[in-house]
């Protein structure tokens, strides 16, 4: 298994993050899950230790300093370390509204939660990871070119400042054997409501975004709603 006896450490209860925490837990990894919702934590929590899967769960604010340094040093000290950790917690965007209609707390929220959670979830992870020498931390971002046809927000800014700061976090964590990764999807199409307006453009656009023309999917998660979409 590729992460046997590897510590991973994922934030946030929604079905993105469940679907990493089954194949994390599949690979062999032990799972920490931080969320605020505890309900959602117990129900990825059930899902992955019936398919074997080792996973305990914490109600953690990612936007809270104290609450992340704690709960990332509880971890490391119980488990022995950090090996991963991967921040999947949503931003609060609003998509859809023209930024020339849209009021600014709904513009700032997603960069500015973005920021702010990255930055605490790395800092607190990557503490640890410079003392063993090696780690991985993961956020989705990466760069890409505006939307033309959907109105996306502050979204698609809070991605190139993941970006930027994924390149900084290397440039000072590489030396210590860490690898700072963002993965950009595309987009995630089980994510996206079904009834929205302009969806279909929306998906249109996110698949070419893509080298293979094709999103990302949830695999399993949730285990009732299997993706319809071919598998990239």
């Amino acid at each position: 298994m590729l992460l046997q006896n590897k510590k991973a450490i994922i934030y946030g209860g929604g079905p993105i993050s469940g679907t990493v925490a089954q194949a994390f837990a599949r690979e062999g990894a032990s799972v920490f899950l931080a969320g605020r919702n505890q309900a959602k934590l117990q129900a990825i929590g059930a899902v992955v230790r019936a398919a074997g899967g080792q996973i305990e769960s914490a109600e953690v604010d990612a936007l809270d300093e104290q609450a992340v340094d704690a709960h990332a040093d509880a971890v490391a000290a119980r488990a022995g370390g950090i090996d991963i950790t991967f921040n999947l917690i949503s931003y609060g965007d609003v998509q859809g509204t023209p930024m020339a209609e849209m009021v600014l707390a709904d513009f700032e929220r997603p960069i500015v939660t973005a920021v702010r959670t990255m930055f605490l979830t790395s800092r607190a992870a990557a503490r640890h990871m410079i003392r063993q020498k090696s780690g991985v931390i993961l956020a989705f971002g990466g760069e890409g070119d505006p939307l033309r046809d959907y109105y996306i927000g502050g979204f698609q800014i809070a991605l190139h400042v993941i970006e930027a700061m994924r390149r900084q976090l290397s440039a000072e964590l590489g030396p210590h054997g860490i690898r700072v990764v963002t993965l950009r999807t595309g987009g995630v199409p089980e994510t996206i409501p079904a009834d929205m307006e302009g969806r279909e453009s929306l998906m249109d656009s996110l698949e070419k975004m893509t080298m293979l023309g094709q999103t990302a999917m949830l695999g399993m998660w949730p285990p009732s709603s299997p993706s319809t979409r071919p598998a990239p």
